[in-house]
């Protein structure tokens, strides 16, 4: 956890942030929210057969799954439901452009830098 906790209004600016970067479909400007060695865990990692685990580790790993999936989904857009926030983290709570419901769960750094992400996507 942060030394001094974040302020809920970052953290909300923070959320709609990332969405308006996925929106925008510029990849550099997503990774530029998140920490030089940050790690991202989602079934997709795998789905994707990037790593069995699901967890992927570095900006390099982050750079080359996030490519993929832009190319992959040519119409991605995402819809903020909702945005949850305790001192060193947030939930963005949105769906995607086929209407699925994600909780994506990101926890900063002190320097306000995405350090850990967990993409959580609906139990079938």
């Amino acid at each position: 956890m942060p030394t001094q906790p974040h302020e809920p209004a970052r953290l909300a600016a923070l959320g709609r942030d990332w969405i308006s970067a996925w929106n925008s479909r510029d990849l550099e400007r997503v990774l530029a929210l998140y920490a030089e060695d940050a790690e991202m865990t989602s079934d997709k990692v795998q789905a994707l057969g990037l790593d069995c685990s699901g967890t992927l580790r570095g900006k390099a790993k982050l750079r080359m799954y996030w490519g993929k999936a832009l190319a992959l989904l040519p119409n991605l857009h995402f819809d903020l439901i909702d945005l949850y926030v305790s001192p060193d983290s947030i939930v963005v709570h949105y769906t995607n452009e086929r209407g699925a419901r994600i909780c994506e769960y990101l926890r900063l750094d002190a320097d306000g830098k995405i350090r850990q992400g967990s993409a959580n996507h609906p139990a079938h």
